[in-house]
């Protein structure tokens, strides 16, 4: 039996039943039970001496019982892991759409670079004097990252995205205090098509968040946010191009009614990815932006890391900036690791944000990127990134619908579920068959200023010929919905390790410890 393609379909549910297997595996789809399983307790692939005899100084907390942790041999646990990465989908496997993410390729020569043993084998705690390599592409990264941006100064220190808006927000924070208006200026400005991340940053650190409505083509409006202002507004946390992949033109108005009003305008830069080389947040009056090098820069995020989201600061913000920070004597670099060491440097950081410096990794990768693309190359990846997005955009159009009109996006696209009215299917059901065809879905119910949202960003990595794949995927998909073929939605996916999951029950009563089953007692003779 041939699929849509021309090529052999997939056995669907009817074949597997038919035709059952002894061990559960479908041939290379292999099942694996959890580790705790397969692996015995009371064994272990190392030969651990006895500890010699000792005082324990845990004040009484000493274990007192094995840890309970699977032994497996070197073949058992090589054959666990093996099996567990083929069910798992990642940018080497295919397309991979998440909007406002930016899963773009990342090249293997960055991973070289990374590895190399100076350093891969850096450690915080190093003489300065054995780290001059290392500080040297730090502050080669920062100067490029400031002339990207058109900014002052970067912290590069923030792990992430949202540790960079933390940093941000705090260098407002502290020059708000600065001009002794602490005690007055407490509110933030945050568009409805804000990243999550931003209101909640803001609260986190004792603001008050005043939500800014968009009008009705999705962007802010400045006289909306003038009606906002006020002496008591420390900050606007605004995205652009914002959520819903639209570039925000009347910026520059914006920030003229913050400035004036005495705020400060934090950007937020998880989209900088768009407009790399053609647009420059501190021309645009930007006062802090933060950067994910995970997402602009490559190596995709996900899985809890890598990440590294160093913060663009403005000289109005410039001598805020945290310490550890990079600078240059003579021939040498050092971290200013003190706010007195600072302060000899002309500038008064609102403090240690975290331990250590920062992801070295990340910064050879991001570093590696840069050099290999130049100026130019970079520019023109975010022209590509642009053009691939209005290319899904124009393909799909005229099924799907669009919540602000058949417009020209920037580096993503936005549908709603309007379309998917009075069908049966739901904007999950979409995504859920989406994982049958062999492709991550893309963002589902975010942004929250459309309902049903379904948000694609396929990045400057993919070809034509990847594209044209995904869309025609996509629109057999919203064909099948048109016919009328609920089934093939709502009960997908049917091809994956694992069938829909309660993800609500999940997130709400997560099983955070496996209990060994009863055993099963044979029935006597």
């Amino acid at each position: 039996m041939l699929n849509r393609q021309g090529r052999p379909s997939q056995p669907g549910e009817a074949a597997v039943a038919a035709h059952p297997t002894f061990t559960g595996n479908r041939a290379l789809q292999q099942e694996e039970p959890l580790i705790f399983e397969i692996g015995r307790p009371e064994t272990t692939g190392v030969d651990v001496d006895e500890p010699a005899p000792f005082e324990p100084r845990l004040g009484g907390l000493e274990r007192t019982d094995g840890v309970g942790l699977p032994g497996l041999s070197e073949p058992e646990a090589m054959r666990h892991y093996v099996r567990l990465s083929q069910k798992n989908y990642g940018i080497d496997t295919g397309l991979f759409p998440l909007g406002s993410c930016t899963m773009k390729h990342n090249p293997r020569l960055n991973e070289r670079m990374a590895r190399l043993p100076g350093f891969a084998d850096v450690h915080p705690l190093q003489p300065f004097s054995t780290v001059q390599g290392a500080f040297e592409l730090m502050d080669t990264l920062a100067a490029w990252l400031l002339e990207l941006t058109g900014m002052q100064a970067v912290a590069m220190s923030p792990k992430a995205g949202a540790h960079g808006e933390l940093c941000g927000m705090m260098a407002i924070k502290a020059a708000i205090a600065a001009k002794g208006e602490a005690a007055t200026r407490r509110v933030v400005l945050v568009p409805d098509s804000a990243h999550g991340t931003n209101p909640a940053t803001a609260a986190l650190i004792g603001f008050t968040v005043r939500p800014v409505p968009a009008r009705p083509d999705g962007t802010v409006d400045p006289a909306a946010v003038q009606a906002a202002i006020g002496p008591d507004v420390a900050a606007i946390m605004l995205t652009n191009p914002n959520t819903c992949g639209l570039f925000e033109r009347d910026v520059v108005e914006i920030a003229r009614i913050v400035h004036e009003a005495g705020a400060y305008f934090y950007a937020d830069g998880a989209n900088f990815n768009a407009i790399v080389g053609k647009a420059r947040p501190g021309d645009l009056g930007v006062d802090a932006m933060h950067i994910n090098l995970h997402k602009t820069f490559s190596t995709p995020h996900g899985g809890g890391g890598p990440g590294s989201g160093p913060v663009v600061l403005s000289d109005r913000l410039a001598a805020f900036a945290p310490v550890p920070f990079v600078v240059r004597d003579g021939e040498r670099f050092r971290l200013v690791e003190d706010e007195a060491d600072a302060a000899r440097q002309g500038a008064r950081p609102f403090g240690r944000l975290t331990a250590f410096h920062g992801q070295m990794g990340m910064f050879v990768r991001a570093m590696a990127y840069m050099l290999s693309h130049g100026a130019d190359g970079m520019k023109q990846a975010s022209e590509d990134a642009v053009l691939n997005a209005n290319y899904v955009r124009a393909c799909l159009a005229d099924l799907m619908s669009l919540p602000f009109g058949n417009r020209p996006c920037m580096h993503e696209v936005l549908f709603d579920d309007a379309w998917l009215k009075d069908t049966g299917v739901t904007t999950l059901d979409f995504a859920k068959a989406m994982i049958d065809e062999g492709y991550h879905p893309m963002t589902v119910y975010f942004p929250l200023v459309v309902h049903g949202a379904m948000l694609v960003e396929p990045t400057e990595s993919e070809s034509k010929a990847s594209l044209d794949l995904f869309i025609a995927t996509l629109r057999d998909l919203a064909m099948a919905v048109r016919r009328g073929d609920v089934e093939r939605f709502t009960g997908a996916p049917y091809h994956a390790p694992r069938r829909r999951l309660d993800e609500t029950r999940a997130a709400r009563q997560p099983v955070l410890r496996w209990t060994p089953p009863e055993p099963i007692r044979e029935a006597a003779e």
